[in-house]
């Protein structure tokens, strides 16, 4: 209608160092205005083909269903469990952090019977705790880690946990929606089932995709269920035949988003141009600067060593100090967002992520510099230039 008032669309440029969305690299960003194509052109075939294989080599696995689901990181999560649980089944799920409370939320929406590895938000979940849980029932269907737990900062140890979902039986489901191109993860080589993750973290695309590896095993249970799965939309049997070609044809599912898939496309081509490895390392060495940085500012972690992310680092607030006005004031002074804390964490924690695009030297001694700043502004007694001196020394090292 005519006269409705509206405004141009203008959002200000930002340093993304939250727990996501990071900075879309200026390729993946080119990427998106290419032309749209229809879902089943033979052109956009051979884009998802490339996907899917880019999508293997991230995940270090052979599976045949690799691919992006359309929509975000929660869907992943949804189908990795809508599709493996339902009502009688048995599912052994972490329960120490926001994330990893939503997957048992879905859990029982399914209607399965879930055991709760608990934790303290900023723990892992020992080994010990997981035997013990798949030793309690005489049938467990599925174990569910968060490898990178979002809320927290804590990376959670995966290769024992893989061995004794094997020996109980039990699939075995990883969330690494903050780990995909930010940290070690070998699929097949761990064992890993199922794992999901989003496409706007390490990855440094638009949110919006969802990509997501399921192995044989796992796809082989669901001709068996007794209840149908509860989502068409997500339902993997459905949406195998879209993705996988069956005798040179593909099936109508849904209309996918040709915009998205070419940013993800471009996304991985720069993740197999850096190289895994050294994307990883790279991801390492600016995550334990910033560490040593914030230590030596007098700042606490919340994760004990050994279990940090490198991507997401989680900090403890100073006592007197005003999370929101501290958060406010790098966003206008130094257009820089960094997250609040989630659940138990909120207004104890900051969240800095250092992912993908935005995981530079530049951005780790910026935000250093701007938070050291600000505190001492708000009387927090620190040496001045004690957090850039020792990033510094950590990345020489």
């Amino acid at each position: 209608m005519p006269g409705i008032p509206y405004q141009e669309i203008k959002p200000p440029q930002r340093i993304l160092l939250g727990p996501g969305p990071s900075n879309v690299h200026p390729h993946v960003q080119q990427a998106m205005m290419a032309p749209v194509l229809g879902h089943m052109d033979p052109y956009f075939y051979t884009i998802m083909e490339d996907t899917m294989s880019l999508l293997r080599y991230l995940f270090r696995t052979e599976n045949k269903l690799t691919f992006p689901i359309s929509a975000t990181g929660s869907a992943g999560m949804e189908a990795g469990l809508c599709n493996f649980l339902e009502p009688g089944d048995v599912a052994v799920i972490a329960n120490n952090g926001f994330f990893a409370d939503r997957m048992i939320n879905i859990a029982l929406r399914c209607g399965a019977e879930v055991i709760q590895l608990d934790a303290e938000w900023g723990r892992i979940i020992e080994p010990e705790a997981i035997e013990a849980a798949l030793k309690s029932r005489k049938k467990v269907k599925l174990l569910a880690l968060v490898h990178a737990e979002t809320s927290t900062g804590v990376l959670q140890p995966l290769t024992e946990a893989a061995q004794l979902a094997k020996q109980h039986e039990a699939l075995f489901l990883v969330d690494a929606v903050t780990s995909l191109g930010g940290h070690e993860l070998a699929v097949d080589d761990w064992g890993v089932d199922i794992c999901y993750s989003c496409s706007q973290k390490c990855l440094s695309c638009p949110p919006g995709l969802s990509p997501i590896t399921v192995s044989q095993k796992a796809m082989d249970t669901i001709p068996n269920r007794s209840h149908a799965i509860p989502s068409y939309y997500l339902d993997l049997s459905l949406l195998s035949t879209y993705w996988i070609r069956d005798k040179g044809q593909r099936a109508y599912h849904h209309t996918a988003p040709a915009c998205m898939f070419y940013a993800l496309h471009e996304a991985l081509a720069l993740v197999a141009e850096e190289g895994l490895e050294a994307r990883i390392q790279r991801h390492a060495r600016h995550g334990a600067a910033l560490q040593a940085g914030l230590e030596a500012i007098g700042l606490t972690m919340h994760v004990p060593p050994g279990y940090r992310l490198n991507t997401l680092t989680t900090v403890h607030i100073p006592d007197g100090i005003d999370d929101a006005r501290i958060r406010q004031r790098l966003l206008s002074d130094y257009s820089i967002e960094i997250g609040g804390g989630l659940g138990t964490l909120k207004g104890k924690v900051w969240r800095i992520g250092l992912m993908g695009y935005a995981s530079t030297e530049q951005n780790v001694l910026l935000i250093l510099s701007a938070l050291e700043k600000l505190l001492a502004e708000e009387g927090y007694k620190t040496e001045t230039g004690a957090g850039i001196k020792a990033a510094v020394q950590s990345l020489r090292k």
